[in-house]
């Protein structure tokens, strides 16, 4: 069972809009940090959005205004509203969970690859322009 899985990839034109999920499954999430990160074709992977397990978001600043991160009750799923896309946001997007974390957590920490333990298998985001 993959305890992280993606969806919500494809598709669209410039200025358009996607959503991407990751659900969780298999243990507890309930604690940890959830994050968003991408990996563009002969680029690093970055990030991209998180939220700590007491609520705290945080964006990179090239999708700040453009995407929304945002979780249900039960922090089972985790969403990403992106709108106004761009061609440079073509990328496969990963979701990732931290250990059981601070309630609070920095963006320094959310943003650090290494703060995460469990990852996604990732879902293409491909922007024509």
């Amino acid at each position: 069972q993959v305890p992280l899985v993606e969806s919500g990839g494809g598709l669209v034109q410039a200025g358009g809009s996607l959503r991407l999920s990751c659900v969780a499954s298999g243990r507890t999430f309930k604690d940890a940090a959830r994050g968003w990160f991408r990996q563009a074709p002969g680029k690093e992977r970055e990030f991209v959005a998180a939220i700590s397990r007491g609520g705290e978001i945080y964006y990179s600043d090239s999708v700040k205004g453009r995407f929304t991160i945002s979780r249900d009750n039960a922090k089972i799923t985790v969403s990403l509203q992106m709108n106004s896309l761009i061609p440079s946001d073509t990328a496969v997007y990963y979701c990732a969970s931290t250990p059981r974390t601070a309630f609070f957590a920095s963006r320094d920490y959310l943003s650090a690859q290494s703060s995460y333990n469990t990852w996604g298998q990732g879902t293409q985001v491909t922007v024509s322009s």
